[in-house]
């Protein structure tokens, strides 16, 4: 039996990025970079305004008040978009707009509600305060410079960093293929939901669970219908999605009963498996392992285990297929309302509420059929084995999202 860590480790290391593709920027949210992007410009491209003023010389108003405003001659308009083609000579304003370029002599803004016309002139504006050299100005490249780096390889395209993209004019991003996933879930007491249900039996809820959580990390997720627990069916639904899929996922018949075939069937058509359990709760039963450069992910029958074994093993698989920088859990610290306790002998994972003050406190019953505290839960906590977590002790939660 492996450590999560050492498990997670074999995983990654038999992971090989998707191909790369190229994708319109907004098709391509939630994908990552496959390639370091640099800026072909500056941002902002020239100095410009940042209010709706008027751009004068700062000189020109250093004795103004509003007992002595000075008068300067309205010498044009300078509208976002165009360009001012005279200067802003001594004496003269020109009118301008937020992101209006500034007009060659100008050095400072004054904003609009600073400034009244002068009674009985057609053009003349009356100034009623000093300003500072270069208020009100956005200076050349103070966002970004020309070859700055936007994005770097393997970091998330996501709303802000494709509207960084976006802004520096360029219209496509180099990707990585999104990989394909089929979901198998296995066990002869399984039923397709909207039947009634028959003796025996359970609705099937880990292909829902497991292909939304697939999807939410990047990749296509497309279901089997839940197969029986028999060596040849197994072998012959496993052969079908591998041979429409980048990565297969499995729920159920991967322990050590008798009518547990998904090992067997696995390797009996000619998959190699690197890792067998894994020390966890819950998700001790645990197969992974490749088939034709393809992944194969094993995963426990009961619901939380299913969902526990993919969140911490799965997951980060997918993402790396992805070229992703960072494929661990989203990590979040708060403070424990409440003691979590694990007196066994393998560390727990347990399911956690987050209120909105940063504190956690167990979901509900830990038991790993009981998707009622999933439901509840926000993410997981790591209890070591034989430990107790008391209240007040800051805590790293694992989270969903």
């Amino acid at each position: 039996m492996q450590t999560l860590e050492e498990a997670l480790d074999k995983i990654l290391d038999a992971v090989r990025p998707l191909p790369v593709y190229w994708e319109a920027l907004d098709e391509a949210c939630g994908r990552f970079a496959a390639a370091k992007v640099l800026s072909p410009l500056n941002l902002p491209p020239a100095d410009n305004s940042s209010v709706d003023g008027y751009a004068v010389r700062a000189a020109d108003l250093a004795a103004a008040s509003a007992a002595s405003p000075v008068a300067l001659s309205l010498a044009g308009y300078s509208p976002a978009g165009g360009t001012f083609l005279g200067a802003v000579e001594s004496g003269v304003c020109v009118r301008v707009f937020t992101g209006s370029e500034l007009p060659r002599g100008a050095d400072a803004i004054v904003m609009q509600e600073d400034v009244k016309p002068e009674p009985g002139s057609a053009r003349n504006l009356l100034f009623v305060d000093t300003i500072r050299q270069w208020e009100n100005v956005r200076f050349v490249g103070d966002d970004v410079k020309q070859n700055d780096i936007l994005i770097e390889t393997g970091e998330k395209f996501t709303a802000c960093r494709l509207g960084l993209l976006a802004a520096a004019g360029i219209s496509r991003a180099s990707c990585r293929r999104p990989p394909e996933v089929v979901l198998v879930a296995t066990g002869s007491e399984l039923q397709e939901a909207g039947q009634p249900l028959q003796p025996g039996a359970i609705y099937e809820s880990n292909r829902l669970m497991l292909s939304v959580m697939a999807q939410q990390a990047g990749a296509i997720a497309t279901t089997l219908p839940p197969i029986s627990d028999d060596l040849e069916v197994t072998k012959s639904a496993l052969k079908q999605a591998f041979a429409h899929s980048d990565v297969v996922v499995t729920t159920g018949g991967v322990s050590v009963g008798e009518m547990d075939w998904v090992r067997t069937a696995f390797t009996e058509i000619g998959g190699q498996l690197e890792v067998s359990n894994v020390a966890m709760k819950p998700g001790k039963p645990f197969a992974f392992g490749h088939r034709e450069g393809k992944l194969f992910f094993g995963l426990p029958g009961n619901p939380v285990s299913a969902l526990v074994t993919f969140f911490l093993l799965a997951r980060p698989a997918l993402l790396r297929l992805q070229g992703a920088r960072d494929v661990l859990p989203p990590r979040h610290l708060a403070t424990l309302a409440g003691a979590l306790e694990n007196p066994g002998g393998r560390r727990h994972f347990m399911r956690v509420t987050l209120d909105p003050d940063g504190r956690a406190r167990s979901a509900g019953k830990q038991a790993s059929h009981i998707l009622s505290a999933t439901a509840r839960s926000h993410g997981l906590v790591d209890v070591p084995p034989n430990t107790t977590l008391p209240a007040g002790a800051v805590v790293r939660v694992l989270r969903w999202d």
